[in-house]
């Protein structure tokens, strides 16, 4: 998709009155920074300890009835090529996943409407009155958590990783794309474009610079005026087969 699904859950959450104003402006920000120059680990820690402190004590209905505002703004930024390749492999028999950072409930809910065979996302703990602790059960699927998180599901669904496909457009998911045998750099950053020419990777471009820039200064109006996966695919002997997507 263009750009992260992080502000989109932000203005989501800011309608529904769990942010304020003051932090959604600053997570637009952030979503441009992550639109200019990728994603780093240092910020995408510091927006965790931030969501994670905002979470501590929400119902877990609460979260989930954000699930129809965040997809209205996620579903017309995903790009229609990665939607024809999700296709692609399962016309040759493979089912197709989303893996993302996101909570685990909104990643399987965008799979679904995708059409989609499931979503592997970062899950977080329940308490027994039904608000979340603010606590993350382990892993959190981002960088090695996301390779950890994928090899626990490989294992529990005969998944081969080294005949897998895994997509992405940031230097974040080198540890994912370095874990399959076929990876895909998608609109890259910089860094990833660089690993990827020097690995011979696949590359997909079809993002402009201008639309970048486009969508990243509408996101800061929007945050201004209060309106953040990866694919993975495998070949078996069978006929079934699978892939799995961010």
């Amino acid at each position: 998709m263009a750009g992260s699904s992080g502000m989109h859950f932000a203005r989501a959450a800011y309608r529904s009155g769990m942010v304020s104003r003051a932090l959604l402006a600053r997570w637009g920000l952030e979503h441009v920074r992550f639109r200019l120059q990728g994603s780093t680990d240092e910020r995408t820690a510091e927006v965790l300890s931030q969501v994670k402190q905002l979470l501590a004590g929400v119902p877990e209905r609460d979260i989930e009835r954000m699930a129809p505002d965040l997809l209205a703004g996620v579903l017309p930024r995903i790009y229609p090529p990665m939607l024809d390749e999700v296709r692609t492999h399962q016309d040759a028999g493979r089912a197709t996943f989303i893996v993302s950072a996101a909570g685990n409930g909104l990643v399987e809910i965008l799979a679904r409407v995708l059409g989609m065979d499931g979503g592997i996302g970062t899950r977080y703990e329940v308490g027994s009155d039904g608000t979340l602790t603010g606590r993350i059960v382990e892993p959190f699927v981002y960088g090695e958590g996301k390779v950890e998180a994928m090899r626990a599901f490989a294992a529990q669904h005969d998944v081969e990783l080294d005949a897998s496909w895994a997509y992405s457009d940031s230097a974040s998911d080198l540890p994912m794309l370095r874990a399959v045998g076929r990876p895909v750099a998608v609109n890259p950053d910089a860094e990833l474009a660089r690993v990827a020419a020097e690995e011979g990777w696949q590359v997909m471009r079809f993002e402009k610079l201008g639309r970048r820039l486009a969508i990243a200064g509408a996101t800061v109006f929007a945050a201004a005026l209060g309106g953040m996966g990866t694919m993975l695919a495998r070949r078996r002997p069978a006929a079934r087969r699978v892939a799995l997507r961010r």
